[in-house]
């Protein structure tokens, strides 16, 4: 039986870099690498030719990442709410929130493939992320985080793109 295809949803600047990161693995680093092993195939023995080795351990990290890449991009389901306007927080809002202690935190909710935590880019299946969609301002989540349960305020909400 087969398991039904995860859609990954991801915002259309995402999908972009994923998109982006394909081509530059594919179509300018790999074949750089290749012309290298090539090379280095050339001056003889390779059990000890540094360039030989590497190159084919490089190339077979560029191969994984190059077939990581593009399963993500065939599950991709770009969303776009740059143009929408809704009360209640979705996939690619940007949202203001209050913790107990009154400190102010903005964050993004996007694709698993889109984290970056230094950016304030939870992933929308986070802990955090999960709890806070559906949710309108005034309204407070309870979340489980290392350091215990912390409430947190929806302070606004907004649509205009993740930065």
């Amino acid at each position: 039986m087969n398991k039904p295809k995860e859609i990954n949803y991801i915002t259309p600047d995402g999908l972009l870099k994923l998109k982006d990161e394909l081509f530059q693995l594919a179509s300018i680093e790999r074949p750089e690498v290749i012309k290298t092993v090539a090379w280095a195939a050339g001056n003889g023995d390779r059990s000890e030719n540094a360039d030989y080795i590497y190159g084919k351990k490089r190339l077979r990290e560029i191969d994984r990442r190059t077939r990581f890449l593009s399963k993500r991009i065939d599950l991709a389901q770009a969303v776009d709410m740059t143009s929408k306007s809704s009360h209640k927080i979705q996939f690619g809002a940007t949202v203001t929130l209050c913790d107990e202690e009154g400190v102010t935190k903005i964050i993004a909710i996007v694709g698993v493939d889109e984290i970056d935590t230094k950016k304030g880019h939870i992933s929308w299946r986070s802990p955090i992320g999960s709890s806070l969609i559906g949710k309108e301002v005034g309204d407070t989540i309870e979340v489980q985080t290392p350091k215990g349960i912390r409430s947190f305020e929806v302070l606004e909400i907004n649509f205009k793109g993740i930065n």
